[in-house]
């Protein structure tokens, strides 16, 4: 069900699904009901309350939301919150992003009285240029965490994610971006450019392997759309005498 599991601070989790988990996104024509299935499988899996995960929706923004901690706090009427990043200010909540070429990122970081403070962000070409890793990096330091780390999870290749030269063009202000296919044309690297501007806000960062385009266990837009959605997972993993806020997706 994993393509990666690993650990942050303290009991935290991170963790990037595979197509093993299967489609986990209700927007790409699939059945409702089988998606939901699929999510309570992966909740149990995560050792999680059914239910507590929490997703977004996502546009391809810059805009981050913060995920309320307590149950009281939440409507278990309401959409999800249109964003490109959550974050979690007590890492109470298990976190979700979905992708399926764009870069999965889920960080984590401690405020000075210990408390973890985490967060999940997508991203997509538009919202890497547009800051959303900067700006989920500062919505965490609001909220008191230090000692950043993130965990940049499997996308397209630099090698792989072929773009017209007026993208690459656009792209230029970001260091790293510029890259070349495998085939000789142009091309844009955005893992390796994520990772230069996690680094340069003074962010730990971990990449992890694969490339959606390759990897057949991953799902992959560009490859075979239309195609599911994998997850990256950030959370506690709770024991039985421990309960999580509910939230509606």
């Amino acid at each position: 069900m994993f393509w990666w599991e690993g650990h942050g601070p303290g009991d935290l989790r991170v963790a990037f699904t595979d197509t093993s988990a299967g489609n986990l996104a209700l927007h790409v024509g699939d059945d409702a009901g089988a998606v939901q299935r699929r999510r309570r499988a992966l909740e149990e899996h995560m050792g999680v309350q059914p239910g507590a995960l929490q997703f977004m929706e996502q546009v391809h923004s810059p805009t981050v939301a913060q995920v309320p901690a307590a149950a009281r706090d939440r409507d278990a009427e309401a959409a999800p919150p249109v964003a490109d990043a959550l974050v979690s200010s007590d890492g109470s909540v298990p976190l979700a992003v979905m992708v399926a070429d764009c870069l999965p990122v889920l960080l984590a970081g401690t405020s000075t009285g210990g408390t973890p403070v985490t967060a999940a962000a997508h991203a997509g070409r538009r919202g890497l240029l547009d800051g959303i890793l900067p700006n989920t990096v500062q919505a965490m330091r609001d909220a008191g965490a230090r000692s950043l780390a993130a965990w940049i999870g499997p996308s397209v290749c630099g090698r792989c994610y072929e773009v017209p030269e007026a993208m690459l063009a656009d792209a230029a202000h970001l260091p790293g971006a510029a890259s070349q296919t495998s085939w000789g044309t142009p091309a844009l690297d955005l893992p390796g450019a994520a990772a230069l501007q996690l680094s340069a806000l003074g962010v730990s960062v971990i990449r992890l392997p694969g490339c959606t385009m390759e990897e057949p266990a991953l799902f992959s837009h560009r490859r075979d759309a239309p195609t599911g959605r994998f997850a990256g997972l950030i959370w506690h993993r709770q024991t039985k005498e421990q309960k999580l806020p509910v939230s509606r997706r």
